[in-house]
């Protein structure tokens, strides 16, 4: 197991703020100093060491686990496999997000730190027997490479105990990760490092303080062109909700110019780049996604089609919400995601819509959880005939359905809508469904369930 950093780590960051995907990121191991929570549910501050330099950044939120049951700790060492580089405002320094990571080594007895000879070549030298100097290659942790010395190089090797030899300093062919990514840039044929100057940032490392930023996003939903009139006149608004490969959305929201030029131009379930916005806060009356930001963009924003690269579909992210805490958010803006193992699933109806007059499909499914509750969910329009025939074939399974972004209403207590942007998951592949269904086979089955209704 590596038992050390990665030489130059930092600076093969600085250099690369924001590759475009995991396979461009090289071997980067650092240790974690200063680990603390930021106090925000699952996000935890630290500090980057490479021996070297350091870096303040912030760990992902998947991580939380890891670092409650001690497997990234203080002192420990991880490696990094997807990063961004936000700039700081009025300083000039950097702060590191991580995207992805790995733990790989619990706690070392010390703060690593090394002298600028040590750093660069990085070496973990082995001891080797006097016997096999001339004929064995020496491979270090650090992933260096030592061939057998020929015998009229002798004179130019430096001894540095039984058995081992080593050429001068300025003969070591040690890298460090600054120097590899650089040459793996340059040795790039043109095309690509075109591709890599269009440095593409996870909607999850966006802040309203950085500066120029392009992101690569599907619109998962999109709303319709609507009027206003205030003070300053009349004007048009419209908002999409973007996702990028990670599963984190964004509201973006265009106002008269900006909507006029763009409603045609975002279709749904396309992928595009998006530069030029803003962001700010997001306003939690009105916000329909979970992220903490909200995005505008104007008639200067640049949307283009990711129209001849490879596609992506974007993993679904949920919070659920258990359903005996359904009770706050009834006749509330938030929506909210919910897991359960299906009870019951009526027949399809045909509702007749007031606004309209228009006939729109309906089918209740009644679902419960650990918390021994159970709640009535209205599928609706595609929805109802399409995943909600699948739920009556297999009924008698008792499959787990996880669905999300669901409207919380007050028809018989507490009752759950879906909306056209829901999602629903049967059986979905996540620690939630595993553990709800190994509760349901061992006890729940015997469960005497209660129907929710509201405090």
């Amino acid at each position: 197991m590596v038992k050390t950093v990665t030489p130059g780590a930092i600076s093969a960051m600085r250099w690369a703020p924001s590759p475009d995907s995991p396979a461009d990121v090289p071997e980067l191991v650092v240790q974690v100093l200063d680990l603390k929570s930021t106090g925000t549910r699952n996000r935890f501050m630290f500090t980057a060491n490479d021996g070297k330099m350091k870096l303040k950044g912030i760990l992902p939120s998947n991580v939380e686990s890891e670092i409650l049951s001690g497997s990234i700790q203080n002192l420990g060492l991880i490696r990094i496999l997807h990063y961004t580089l936000n700039d700081i405002p009025n300083k000039s320094d950097k702060y590191l997000v991580v995207n992805k990571c790995e733990a790989v080594s619990p706690a070392l007895e010390m703060e690593i730190k090394s002298d600028a000879g040590d750093l660069d070549c990085g070496i973990l030298l082995k001891p080797k027997q006097e016997d096999e100097t001339n004929s064995e290659v020496t491979v270090e942790e650090s992933g260096n490479l030592w061939k057998p010395k020929q015998e009229a190089e002798v004179g130019n090797q430096v001894k540095t105990g039984p058995g081992i030899h080593l050429k001068p300093k300025q003969e070591m062919v040690a890298k460090s990760a600054a120097q590899i990514v650089h040459e793996q840039h340059r040795n790039m044929a043109p095309a690509a490092r075109l591709a890599m100057t269009r440095r593409v940032h996870p909607l999850v490392s966006l802040n309203p303080y950085q500066g120029s930023w392009t992101i690569k996003v599907r619109v998962t939903s999109k709303g319709s062109m609507r009027t206003y009139r205030n003070a300053r006149g009349e004007g048009c608004v419209f908002n999409v909700e973007l996702t990028d490969e990670d599963g984190t959305q964004i509201q973006a929201t265009m106002f008269n110019e900006a909507a006029r030029k763009f409603y045609d131009r975002l279709e749904m379930g396309k992928v595009y780049y998006i530069s030029r916005g803003t962001l700010k806060v997001a306003n939690k009356q009105f916000k329909t996604v979970q992220n903490d930001y909200e995005m505008t963009l104007n008639e200067n924003s640049e949307v283009e089609e990711a129209s001849n690269e490879a596609s992506f579909v974007p993993e679904t992210k949920f919070n659920f919400v258990p359903i005996d805490m359904l009770g706050p958010y009834v006749n509330g803006k938030e929506l909210v995601d919910v897991i359960g193992v299906v009870q019951s699933v009526s027949p399809t109806m045909s509702i007749r819509r007031k606004s309209n007059n228009e006939i729109i499909p309906k089918r209740d499914i009644t679902i419960a959880d650990e918390t021994k509750k159970i709640v009535v969910v209205s599928l609706w329009n595609e929805l109802a005939t399409t995943v909600g025939q699948e739920l009556l074939d297999s009924a008698d399974q008792s499959p787990i359905v996880a669905i999300k972004s669901l409207k919380v209403g007050d028809f018989q207590g507490v009752s759950l809508s879906s909306i056209g942007k829901s999602v629903v998951k049967v059986n979905p592949e996540t620690p939630e469904a595993k553990k709800l269904r190994s509760w349901f086979d061992s006890e729940g089955k015997a469960a005497q369930w209660t129907l929710l209704v509201q405090a």
